[in-house]
């Protein structure tokens, strides 16, 4: 765990207490500062109190005369589509607001001088991908025996690493809502993994939220950025950056045939990585034995994963031995198991459209488990990818209103998880694939899209054991 010293003596407010908001008030007081919670949910409140956390008095009257510091946890609106109370009240009375994204930043580049050889901090955002690519690079760098950590917006929060040490690697995931409130941001390495239509209201619009995004790569100033440009948002960025700096800083990945360019890129097509530079191929990796990331989706985080590690001066072997050995990320496209020929796949982390069509595209014969709390700017972008589902199995409180989307696709409107399962692997034919990936958020039934794919893979694993007991095998002899 980390300690912050920069707010030693000073009284800081933190507004929301779920993971990132606890581990922020536990480096703050470990490092001297008087810190005051707050919670909306009072139940989350009273547990922080049992943890000897002082509660901010609300209705006190002078409440913000002392204090220095807001830090606002990623969940809490800060400005759209409304103002929080407390955030409007530290606005009015200038205090300075931030989160713990802009802390970590101050606090590490505050402590540079502490290191011999300077730790590396890979920073990644986008609409979809960012875990995969995320979890794929700390994985590659881990194998090839450097010291690596991974935190952010998956696995731990920023506080809750471990001090980092001399020439480590810090692989950061970072959502929109971390990148709005980042009064710092300085990373070595910036990757943009894509961009699609998301968070819309929490941006007030789609320019919001490009914008967001943008700042990791425009304030935060990268040493070096990774930029897909296979949006016109991509392209912009990539444009925007190659006219700011040297080509030398901005490498360029996609999909499709490569340009014969003096640039540094690295693309996919028909199956096979490739690295450019000056006109000329550096090397090439088969993607398609790579059964854990299947689909051009994933080919394009490869494609990230693989520049971000070059960078680091890792040689291509290297990183294709990582690649063979990644295991894929839980939630993402997971290969849950092969029960009697059939596939079943959890894809519960596709919580938007854009999300869902990617692995839509990655298999075939798809018996489509979908349906939850469908966000805002509908599923209109996947209708075009839906030409290998055999039929849909649609769950979700609304479940009816999101069949409506899909005219000449066979639906069953099942609501619940168990339903849905339990039709769509007893019509599944051998060669088919039982897909979850919801296309819509979880929160009408599940608290997250973890505990989403967690259901599904327990009734994968129920199923699993009923076909070994009925064909006479026991499992725990494989």
């Amino acid at each position: 765990m980390i300690s912050v010293a920069e707010y030693k003596n000073k009284t800081v407010v933190v507004l929301g207490l779920a993971r990132t908001g606890i581990s922020s008030a536990r480096a703050l007081s470990q490092g001297g500062a008087r810190v005051l919670v707050w919670d909306d949910n009072f139940e989350v409140l009273n547990s922080a109190k049992t943890h000897g956390f002082e509660t901010f008095d609300i209705n006190e009257k002078y409440r913000w005369s002392n204090v220095s510091l807001l830090v606002v946890s990623p969940g809490i609106p800060h400005l759209y589509p409304f103002t929080h109370t407390l955030v409007k009240e530290a606005l009015s009375h200038e205090v300075i607001i931030n989160n713990d994204i802009g802390l970590f930043f101050s606090y590490f580049m505050s402590g540079m001088e502490d290191f011999e050889r300077s730790p590396e901090i890979i920073a990644i955002t986008g609409s979809n991908g960012k875990s995969t690519t995320a979890s794929l690079i700390h994985h590659i760098i881990s194998k090839s025996g450097r010291k690596s950590q991974l935190a952010g917006n998956i696995g731990k929060g920023v506080f809750d690493i471990e001090p980092l040490t001399d020439g480590e690697v810090l692989v950061l995931e970072l959502s929109s809502y971390q990148l709005d409130l980042a009064r710092q941001l300085s990373p070595d390495i910036a990757i943009f993994t894509n961009f699609s239509a998301d968070h819309i209201d929490r941006h007030g619009g789609i320019g919001g939220y490009f914008l967001s995004k943008r700042r990791l790569f425009m304030e935060g100033n990268p040493e070096k950025s990774i930029i897909n440009i296979n949006s016109t948002e991509g392209l912009m960025l990539a444009n925007q950056i190659s006219g700011s700096w040297s080509g030398e800083r901005l490498i360029r990945v996609g999909s499709g045939p490569q340009k014969n360019s003096q640039n540094w890129s690295i693309f996919h097509h028909k199956g096979h990585l490739v690295e450019w530079n000056k006109s000329r191929q550096i090397y090439s990796i088969d993607l398609r034995s790579l059964a854990n990331l299947p689909g051009d989706h994933n080919y394009e985080n490869i494609c990230s994963a693989y520049a971000a590690c070059r960078i680091l001066g890792l040689p291509p072997r290297d990183i294709g031995a990582g690649l063979q050995s990644f295991k894929g990320l839980i939630h993402r496209t997971q290969i849950v198991d092969n029960i009697d020929g059939v596939l079943y796949v959890n894809d519960s982390k596709a919580t938007n459209a854009d999300s869902a069509s990617k692995a839509l595209q990655a298999f075939k014969n798809i018996l489509w488990i979908c349906g939850g709390e469908q966000k805002i700017g509908g599923l209109e972008i996947l209708l075009s990818t839906l030409g290998a589902v055999k039929k849909a199995y649609i769950i979700g409180n609304e479940a009816a209103l999101f069949a409506l989307n899909f005219k000449n696709l066979p639906c069953v409107i099942c609501q619940t998880m168990e339903k849905a399962f339990q039709l769509a692997s007893t019509e599944a034919d051998r060669g088919d694939v039982v897909l979850l990936s919801p296309a819509a958020a979880s929160f009408d039934q599940y608290d997250n899209f973890e505990k989403r794919g967690e259901h599904f893979i327990n009734l994968v694993e129920e199923l699993s054991k009923k076909s070994a007991s009925s064909s006479g095998n026991n499992p725990s002899d494989d």
